[in-house]
């Protein structure tokens, strides 16, 4: 028998992460984490428990972590560790952060209006290297497909793709297609579920998907990712012959979806493995079942049951990685700064 969602213990995994910070978590990833729990509440519908001055308390720190008019250094940073008055050397925007940062604020309801908006994107135009792929950071960093999402989510959050040379991005992604039709973080290297969403998901951003993949790569990118499907036990593997994970019912599943394809997988059988991997006690989904449960399994865990429909969460607008809820109320301040034109 297929166990329930169990909606109110999730929403206090999450409530507790925003007021005490796991274990597992490094300063390096605070702003992250706080992403997995603000989204992660909004699915569940549990954000409007907040009052209006719990959400502005949140909305400031989000903007603490602000590195504004720095050039290429501009974006958002990990946490607060460093003070503000210290010098700027020690300050320095990432691209996973600011992406991160952004959609809490939308989540959270804020009009943007304190994004330094240009600053932002000569932060990010800093961080793409010669062969189209971004570094996390300008000061030196791994770049990888992660970082393509990143740059893609952010310049489609504030509406400026002007930081992105994307002839050379989208030559990049194309160069990353492995030989079996799946997309791997960068040329030659192995496919992968979460590099391939994050490929597809960036083409999409750019409106560029059906332009630029030819009805054979599509064909076989497809093919790919129904191949992942276990049907032993009912999940979505990240690679070959890998087990399958929670956090891949959404990494594998929303590309099924951006692709237009996603009625063609076992909604039923993904559905019982990702509630296998809940936990009834604490709340929070692991990586499998009887796994310890982590911030990262338990957002994308209820992603990957939005995805498929699941009753009482909010619908997923899986290029961004929010709630369709905070898509439309981007779609409304991007209404606003083009009429302000």
């Amino acid at each position: 028998m297929t166990p329930k969602l169990m909606k109110k213990k999730h929403a206090r995994y999450f409530r507790i992460i925003l007021q005490v910070m796991p274990n597992e978590c490094p300063d390096a990833m605070r702003n992250t984490f706080a992403f997995f729990a603000i989204s992660g509440l909004d699915l569940l519908g549990a954000l409007d428990e907040y009052s209006s001055e719990e959400k502005q308390t949140a909305i400031n720190w989000i903007y603490r972590l602000q590195v504004e008019g720095s050039g290429p250094r501009s974006g958002f940073e990990s946490s607060t560790m460093i003070p503000k008055d210290t010098v700027t050397r020690y300050h320095c925007g990432h691209l996973a952060m600011t992406y991160t940062a952004l959609a809490s604020l939308l989540i959270l309801g804020d009009n943007l209006s304190g994004v330094d908006r240009e600053s932002v994107i000569q932060g990010v135009k800093a961080c793409q290297n010669s062969d189209g792929s971004f570094m996390a950071m300008v000061t030196g960093c791994e770049s990888d497909m992660r970082f393509v999402y990143c740059a893609c989510c952010v310049s489609a959050i504030l509406d400026d793709w002007s930081g992105v040379d994307k002839a050379k991005t989208i030559d990049y992604i194309l160069k990353s297609i492995s030989y079996d039709g799946g997309i791997g973080q960068g040329p030659g290297l192995e496919s992968h579920g979460g590099s391939t969403f994050c490929a597809i998901a960036s083409l999409f951003l750019m409106n560029e998907m059906n332009n630029v993949l030819s009805k054979k790569q599509l064909e076989r990118l497809k093919r790919w990712c129904l191949m992942r499907h276990d049907d032993f036990v009912g999940g979505f593997q990240g690679r070959t012959n890998k087990p399958s994970d929670s956090c891949y019912s959404f990494w594998i599943g929303a590309t099924l979806q951006l692709l237009g394809i996603s009625e063609l997988s076992d909604f039923e059988e993904n559905r019982a493995f990702v509630l296998d991997t809940q936990n009834t006690i604490m709340g929070g989904f692991g990586k499998y079942d009887n796994k310890h449960p982590d911030p990262l399994h338990a957002y994308l865990g209820l992603c990957s049951l939005s995805l498929i429909g699941e009753p009482g969460l909010q619908e997923v607008y899986a290029a961004l990685n929010i709630s369709q809820r905070a898509y439309a109320h981007l779609q409304s301040i991007h209404k606003k700064w083009r009429n302000d034109l």
